[in-house]
């Protein structure tokens, strides 16, 4: 009986004992720390050498245990309630900022953190424990290099993370210096005094937003008012701006925690904390401010090819390849890159508040107030620096917000067709006049820049820059039947375009392939009409391909394939008609302007004969990213041979008949003209050295020129093949990839062999993959101006 009776009073004891150890304990280390400051007069010792890091460890353990103990969740101990009720976290932050003794702003960073992470009890609701956060936030993140920054950004990862937990906390936590002295009074009536309050009973929290519990059910609450200032200005949201310091961070880690940690801030589930983040803190501002900054420290001018040696430059790997040649600016142009990157993965993390708020400010201060008056600049290397940089931060981009914001900057709005008496004075239209400058280095940038905006998701581009214009079909003459099938229509020697003018030269355009099978359901017969049209126009006389191994059109249709089977899934969700609008016989027929855009293309393809090489491999690398596209219109406008076109209007094919008749006459000009251009294909090739060459220019067009037809051919056979239309295609087909002359092939290259062989004459073999050679097997340009390669 008596060894029960004390085991009961040891378990009484023991059960009460604890709490009121712990509180004695809890009060005695506070002291401990206090008393230091009192009789302490050394003040060089740094603090990890004083008693305070093992007090504050302490004090931390003692808290987390009393938590533990307690039986009712959600209750504070007492040990907390003497935390709150003392504002020792306020005097934390008051000793942290006075750096005495030294290093003491590390330890409070740290006692700051472990606090919020390890006590599970709802603290930062509690005035005396977000005014310290917000004051502890004011001390860091200001000063790149600072010593205390590994401790910042772990506090700044526990703040994002209850956030993210909790968004209602996000009002309390970027409140600035501004509101605090603004709502001040209307808090001190909503927390209970100092001297009142037990130790039982913690200070009352402050209202979360409209008075709504947090999580999921604040994200239907309105924003408080009171947030911003009297003058319509946004108090210091120390929380962002000490995140966007860190960013700036020289230790990487530490840059990319910050970065990471801002991304989460961001992506707050709360359709409300969105919204305060977006009208009540500078949070977009200061990202794009940043983005701006890092575009005024780079150089004014750059070479374009180097900016496109920077291409897949990220946000978590900003800086620039090391086995890359150097240049001016380049770790700036590389962190310029890398924010850019962030910035457009942030809009696509972000909740849709922040994500079309950050975009508009990001196309408003970079697009709008930078990038453009460069574009719109007189100076040619302006034009020159600030369009290629376009080009790389169209290339980067992949967030719907931004490339919306983008496309609207570079295209506008306007949704009427073009007409050919308009001189907009839009970018847009500066833009494409800057792919006609007397500039070929300009004409080049700029024709990259339409390039790779033609690869990106959005219809407004492609319809904006072609089918605004190509509506209705009024590039067809009326009146005459449409034919039923290609037979109907003239043969490629019978048309007036073709033969005049050459007819007398001595030179005769290719002749007509074998004939093929006849006309059956599945349309083969138009298909190798339109390949043999392509195929037939450059005349034997001005082709080389023949005579070197792995230049035959199937490689063009393997490549083909792939391209367009990408450009079909992007434009899928467009709803686009699987055929031409229906003519109506008696509707009269409306003046045609095929669009400035065309009208430039165009232009430039009827002097391939006369410009560089560099620049015709970009005009012809732009005319069949359109010839993709998987609309009927463009399809028949672009590559279709024998639409009956109205009168004054032009096509593709129409262009690059008159460019044939150039040549022949041309050709009658220039001594040994077969060799020399055998020669100037060898030397593109890389295969002989290169060597400077009477009408260099001229043969070199006339490999483009043969090439070019190629690459429409395979085309033209990759949309439309055999076994249906060109939006049911059947599976890719499987190339060989050893041996030139390997067997086997699938399906689709048996389909294909009847019109290769007849129309190649034998000299088509299957050639080795090129799985990097983009779509321009034959012409890949290298900015040194030398060498392409296969």
């Amino acid at each position: 009986m008596l060894s029960r009776l004390g085991a009961l009073l040891q378990e009484a004891v023991g059960a009460w004992e604890p709490s009121i150890d712990l509180l004695e304990a809890f009060v005695e280390h506070w002291k401990g720390i206090t008393h230091y400051y009192i009789e302490s007069t050394d003040e060089n010792t740094p603090a990890k050498k004083t008693d305070i890091p093992w007090r504050l460890k302490q004090m931390l353990d003692i808290l987390v245990y009393e938590e533990k103990q307690q039986g009712a969740a959600g209750e504070a101990g007492p040990c907390l309630e003497y935390l709150l009720q003392h504002k020792i976290l306020e005097t934390l932050c008051t000793l942290g900022k006075a750096e005495y003794p030294p290093g003491m702003r590390q330890q409070v960073f740290q006692f700051f953190s472990k606090v919020l992470a390890q006590v599970q009890h709802p603290l930062l609701h509690y005035l005396n424990v977000h005014r310290p956060v917000q004051k502890l936030l004011r001390l860091g993140g200001t000063v790149p290099g600072s010593l205390t920054e590994k401790e910042e950004v772990q506090f700044t990862t526990v703040l994002c993370s209850k956030i993210q937990q909790d968004p209602a906390l996000l009002t309390y936590i970027l409140e600035g210096k501004k509101i605090i002295g603004k709502k001040k009074t209307s808090r001190e009536s909503t927390t209970l005094p100092k001297e009142a309050a037990s130790h039982k009973e913690p200070p009352d929290r402050e209202p979360k937003l409209d008075g709504e519990p947090g999580g999921a059910q604040a994200s239907n609450t309105q924003l408080p008012a009171e947030t911003k200032d009297p003058d319509g200005g946004i108090g210091e949201s120390n929380l962002i701006t000490s995140l966007i310091g860190l960013c700036k961070s020289k230790k990487s880690r530490v840059a990319l925690k910050a970065q990471e940690n801002l991304l989460l801030l961001v992506s707050v589930a709360s359709q409300a904390a969105a919204t305060y983040l977006v009208q009540s803190s500078p949070c977009c501002l200061a990202i794009t401010e940043h983005l701006c900054q890092l575009y005024q420290s780079m150089p004014a001018f750059f070479d374009p090819a180097d900016i496109a040696a920077l291409e897949g430059i990220s946000w978590r790997l900003p800086s620039a390849p090391s086995d890359e040649a150097s240049f001016p600016g380049k770790e700036a142009l590389a962190a310029f890159l890398g924010w850019f990157d962030y910035c457009d993965h942030l809009i696509m993390e972000a909740h849709t508040v922040v994500a079309d708020a950050l975009a508009k400010a990001v196309a408003e201060k970079l697009l709008v107030e930078t990038l453009q008056p460069q574009l719109l600049h007189v100076c040619e290397q302006s034009i020159l620096t600030s369009t290629a940089l376009l080009t790389a931060l169209l290339r980067q981009l992949r967030s719907p917000a931004l490339l919306r914001e983008a496309v609207t900057f570079l295209l506008g709005t306007e949704r009427q067709p073009e007409a050919p008496e308009d001189s907009p004075h839009t970018l847009c239209a500066h833009l494409i006049g800057h792919c006609d400058h007397l500039s070929d280095e300009i004409s080049i940038v700029s024709l990259r820049l339409f390039e790779e905006l033609l690869q990106k998701p959005h219809e407004w581009i492609i319809r904006s820059l072609i089918l605004h214009n190509l509506e209705g079909r009024p590039y067809v003459a009326r009146g005459l039947p449409e034919p039923e099938n290609y037979e109907d229509t003239l043969d490629l020697e019978e048309d007036p375009y073709f033969t005049d003018g050459f007819l007398d030269s001595g030179f005769q355009p290719s002749s007509k392939p074998p004939p093929v099978p006849t006309t059956n359901s599945d349309g083969k017969t138009a298909v190798t009409e339109i390949v043999n049209s392509f195929l037939c126009l450059v005349p034997e006389e001005a082709k080389t391909s023949a005579f070197l191994e792995e230049t035959g059109y199937d490689t063009y249709v393997h490549d083909a394939y792939g391209l367009f089977q990408e450009c079909s899934a992007r434009v899928a969700p467009w709803g686009w008609p699987l055929g031409p609008t229906p003519l109506d016989p008696h509707e009269p027929e409306r003046p045609f302007f095929e669009g400035h855009f065309f009208q430039v293309l165009f232009d430039r393809m009827s002097r391939i004969l006369d410009q560089p090489y560099s620049l015709n491999l970009q005009v012809t690398s732009v005319l069949s990213r359109l010839a993709l596209f998987p609309h009927p219109h463009i399809h028949e406008y672009l590559l279709d041979p024998y639409i009956n076109l109205a009168p004054g209007c032009r096509s593709l094919f129409s262009v690059l008949v008159r460019v044939i008749g150039d040549l022949m006459q041309r050709i009658q000009r220039v001594p040994q003209f077969p060799g020399k251009l055998l020669l100037v294909r060898k030397q593109l090739m890389g295969q002989v050295p290169g060597e400077q060459l009477d009408h260099q220019t001229l043969l070199q067009g006339v490999v483009v020129l043969e090439e070019f037809c190629k690459e429409l051919a395979a085309i033209a056979f990759v949309k439309f093949p055999p076994h249906g239309p060109h939006l049911n295609l059947s599976p890719p087909p499987e190339w060989p990839s050893e041996a030139p002359d390997a067997t086997g092939a699938k399906e689709m290259a048996s389909q294909a062999s009847w019109c290769l062989q007849g129309l190649l004459g034998g000299a088509g073999q299957w050639p080795g993959e090129h799985p990097d050679a983009g779509f321009h097997v034959f012409c890949t340009y290298h900015p040194s101006g030398q060498g392409q390669d296969l």
